[in-house]
C-alpha cells in the first residue's frame, strides 16, 4: 500500500474512534442511580442519560438541620445515592451532623469508606481508633478537619454548650453504617453471649437494651 494511502487510512481510523467514543461521552462520563431499580452489592443501574436531569447532579436536603431530639441528641442527615442519585459510580458522597449540646455521634464505622469531617459550628471532640488499639483523639473547632480512615471505629462529641454542626465526606457513594452500641444492645443478640463477648455485667446489658429496644 503507498505512504500516502496509508496516512490517509491512519488519519480515517483515528477519527472513526474519535467520533465513536465522544458519540458514548454519554454514557460514560457519568452512572447516575436509577433508584427504580434494586440496589446491590455493585450498586444501582445505570439512569437511562435521555432522561438525566441537571436535577440529578444537585441535591439541597443538607441545608437543613436534622432532628436531635432523641436519645443521642444527634442527627445524620445522608446525601448519599438514594438521596443524591447523581453520586452513583463516583465514589464520594456527603452528609450533615447536627449535634445538640451534650449530643454524640456514638461509637461506628463505614465498612466501604474513608470519611473526612469539616467542623462548621461549635467545637467537636472526635477520634477513632486504629486496629493496634491506639486512640487519635482531637477537639476540633470551626474550619478544622479531621480524616477518619476506612472501616475504624470512629465517633464526635459537642464539646460545647451551642449546637454543633459538621460536614462529613466520604469515599463511597454509598458508605454503609454500623453504630457499635445498637449492633450489641439494640437486637436479639443474647445477654449471655454479650456478656461473654464484652465483659458487661448482664444488669447492666439488659438495661442497655431496654435503652434501646433490644431483647434477650
Amino acid at each position: 500500500m503507498p505512504a500516502k494511502m496509508l496516512q490517509n487510512t491512519t488519519i480515517l481510523f483515528v477519527f472513526s474512534l474519535i467520533f465513536l467514543s465522544s458519540s458514548h461521552a454519554s454514557v460514560q462520563d457519568f452512572c447516575v442511580a436509577d433508584l427504580t431499580g434494586p440496589d446491590s452489592p455493585a450498586g444501582y443501574s445505570c439512569k437511562n442519560p435521555v432522561k438525566v436531569t441537571v436535577s440529578d447532579f444537585v441535591y439541597s436536603g443538607l441545608a437543613k438541620a436534622g432532628n436531635t431530639t432523641n436519645i443521642i441528641q444527634a442527627a445524620v442527615t445522608p446525601a448519599f445515592v438514594a438521596q443524591f442519585p447523581g453520586v452513583n459510580g463516583l465514589g464520594l458522597s456527603l452528609a450533615r451532623l447536627d449535634l445538640a449540646p451534650g449530643g454524640v455521634i456514638p461509637f461506628h464505622t463505614h465498612p466501604g469508606a474513608s470519611e473526612v469531617l469539616i467542623v462548621m459550628r461549635g467545637v467537636m471532640t472526635a477520634g477513632f481508633v486504629s486496629s493496634a488499639n491506639t486512640v487519635y483523639l482531637k477537639t476540633l473547632k470551626k474550619g478544622d478537619v479531621m480524616v477518619f480512615p476506612q472501616g475504624l471505629l470512629h465517633f464526635q462529641v459537642n464539646a460545647a454548650k451551642i449546637h454543633a454542626k459538621g460536614i462529613v465526606s466520604f469515599s463511597s457513594a454509598s458508605p454503609g453504617l454500623q453504630i457499635l452500641d445498637f449492633a450489641l444492645f439494640a437486637n436479639d443478640l443474647p445477654t449471655s453471649l454479650v456478656g461473654q463477648t464484652t465483659f458487661l455485667d448482664p444488669s447492666q446489658i439488659m438495661k442497655l437494651k431496654g435503652v434501646l429496644g433490644g431483647t434477650g
